[in-house]
């Protein structure tokens, strides 16, 4: 039997708690840290309602008596905890991102070298259903050598960036690390090469942020009427996040540090000699949403879309495109939350190693940052990458 432990848990660690005990109705949560046990509790299956919070990680280990951890935690967290619960060697799933710099990522490579495998991170894209449709007509030559990837992520939630706790940039440093750091996981997973070197640049400040008084909210504001953010305009207009919120427009959105972006662009040049773009637009709304790539080689090209959940095929070379669309009900990112607990579950009990290890969040996290830095300083950066994994 699985002795889950979890620190963190929050919106996202919570459903993915509740997920596992949909799967496995023999694992147990035997103990939880986390501030605020109320909220907790809230957020866990009702078989769960009386497990025990504890106050250090300490705790838990010995009052607990875990076999397997997950860490939900906060962005700016994700590490340090990664390093505290090293010593009890246990299985571990590690939300992305799982650092948010680059002092963070050296010291989590070099204290996991050789552990990797024993870390499930949480890039649920690659282990979807389309996902390893798409991988397995690469590696069958549907393409012959992929020489160029144009991916997008259009989200039409986007304004959860600035109204939720992901507004502190010390917490987030950026969504290059909050959003893409998905994306250029399964990116270099599809061209079957790490990602050698990044160009970026972001636009700030254009679209949300903006000079009205710090800790403003709707339910303060006297131009609700007028302003498409405001909860009865969302309610009107048929969007999510229709609550009293605060505000996009207030200059507590950006710190001295820096702030979010409203859309971001990297050019990617791959250790293979192959390059590709990734751009990604969080004013979006509604129908414009969109999150896929066009991967071309010379034998042929494939485009594929998680929100249609479709993809089409063009041979080069002959008469013959191919379309297909996969069946309803996929679940939580696209069915790979499922696929991703699933890996958890067999690293617990069997130690299987998963198909997301450290060494993905690694390599993703490196990508992230030098396109940070270079949206920073208009120059092309070099990535620093563990070993390969495809």
């Amino acid at each position: 039997m699985i002795r889950l432990g979890v620190i963190g848990c929050g919106g996202r660690a919570g459903a993915l708690v509740r997920q596992i005990a949909e799967m496995d109705p023999a694992v147990e949560l035997v103990g939880v840290l986390d501030p605020d046990a109320g909220g907790v509790r809230s957020r866990l299956p009702e078989r769960f309602a009386g497990t025990r919070c504890y106050d250090s990680v300490g705790a838990l280990a010995r009052g607990a008596r875990p076999t397997a951890l997950l860490i939900g935690t906060r962005c700016h967290l994700h590490t340090e905890y990664a390093l505290h619960v090293l010593d009890l060697d246990l299985p571990l799933f590690l939300e992305k991102p799982v650092s948010i710099s680059m002092e963070q990522a050296q010291r989590l490579e070099a204290a996991y070298a050789g552990r990797y495998d024993r870390v499930v991170v949480s890039f649920p894209l690659r282990v979807s259903s389309l996902t390893e449709l798409i991988a397995g007509r690469i590696r069958a030559g549907a393409l012959g050598s992929p020489e160029h990837i144009a991916a997008t992520n259009y989200v039409s939630y986007g304004t959860v960036y600035w109204e939720q706790g992901y507004r502190d940039f010390s917490i987030t440093q950026g969504l290059f690390l909050q959003k893409a750091t998905h994306d250029f996981d399964y990116i270099a997973m599809l061209m079957g090469s790490p990602i050698a070197q990044v160009a970026a640049m972001g636009n700030y400040g254009r679209v949300f942020g903006g000079d009205k008084p710090p800790g403003l909210r709707c339910s303060a504001c006297g131009e609700t009427a007028a302003c498409p953010e405001s909860p009865e305009n969302r309610r009107r207009n048929g969007l999510p996040t229709a609550d009293d919120h605060p505000c996009l427009f207030s200059s507590d959105t950006r710190t001295a540090e820096g702030t979010n972006e409203d859309c971001s662009t990297a050019l990617l040049r791959f250790a293979s000699g192959a390059h590709g773009a990734y751009t990604q637009v969080f004013f979006t709304r509604r129908g414009a949403h969109r999150r896929g790539a066009v991967i071309s080689g010379y034998q042929g090209t494939i485009e594929f879309d998680w929100y249609r959940s479709d993809y089409r095929e063009v041979r080069h070379h002959d008469r013959f495109t191919e379309h297909g669309r996969l069946e309803a009900g996929e679940g939580g990112h696209h069915g790979g939350d499922a696929n991703l607990l699933r890996d958890f579950l067999a690293l617990a009990r069997d130690g299987a190693p998963p198909r997301a290890d450290l060494r993905c969040g690694l390599n993703s996290v490196y990508t992230s940052l030098a396109a940070k830095e270079s949206a920073a300083t208009g120059r092309f950066v070099d990535v620093r990458h563990v070993p390969f994994r495809g």
